[in-house]
């Protein structure tokens, strides 16, 4: 066979090259069929589970017991008749009885006495002395600076003893006032006054009259 390919001019057969052909020719068909066959999808390792929602379904309350039915109405009874009583007529009044007769006046009569003699005149009461008020209106107490400016307001009550010719004799304090500047002012005023004297028997003598002096702030 050597001959007859030498003798053709043809190269001479080799095992080697002829397998390592057919070795490539199987690795591009191998090749050609991984990318020309559809890649099977990947298993999936775990199913995934089903959500299953669980729906309880609650029962609604039950109904409100009805309301009980209303009494019933009492029935109507008749309004009462109203009875009018009737008066009796008035019973007219008895009549009156007859005037007395007026006896005639005897002429046997007893004459009347006489008339009593009138009582005495009752002795002159006791007078008290009091205040002339004219003499007060003429001379007013006068109010102390110092009182006004620290705004004191009272009343004084004089224990005056009037003489007979009503002239004050002697003054005191019956009742103070609280503040000594007005008890002060009242004694002041108090000794220009004139006083009515008391009375006793007709006769006037000396007494003892409660004089009140108020001193407020509003009159001035």
């Amino acid at each position: 066979m050597a001959s007859s390919n030498e003798s053709t001019g043809q190269a001479p057969f080799s095992w080697g090259r002829t397998s390592a052909l057919a070795v490539a020719i199987a690795l591009h068909s191998f090749a050609f069929l991984l990318l020309v066959a559809p890649m099977a999808p990947p298993k999936s390792q775990e199913k995934q589970k089903e959500k299953v929602v669980q729906v309880d379904f609650i029962e609604p309350p039950p109904p409100p017991p009805p309301p009980p039915p209303p009494p019933p109405e009492p029935p109507k009874q008749p309004p009462p008749k109203i009875i009018q009583q009737v008066k009796p007529p008035p019973t007219p009044p008895p009549p009156a009885p007859p005037p007395p007769a007026v006896e005639e006046a005897s002429t046997n009569a007893v004459p009347a006495p006489p008339p009593a003699p009138p009582a005495p005149p009752a002795p002159p009461a006791d007078i008290a002395p009091s205040e002339n008020l004219s003499y007060r209106q003429r001379n007013p107490p006068k109010y102390p600076p110092q009182a006004v400016r620290q705004r004191h307001e009272g009343t004084v009550v004089l224990l005056v003893l009037v003489g007979v010719d009503g002239a004050p004799k002697d003054i005191q304090i019956d009742q103070s006032s609280g503040f000594r500047e007005l008890d002060k002012a009242a004694q002041d005023a108090a000794r220009n006054w004139r006083f009515n004297p008391g009375k006793r028997g007709g006769q006037a003598v000396e007494g003892y009259a409660r004089v009140p002096v108020t001193f407020n702030l509003n009159q001035l």
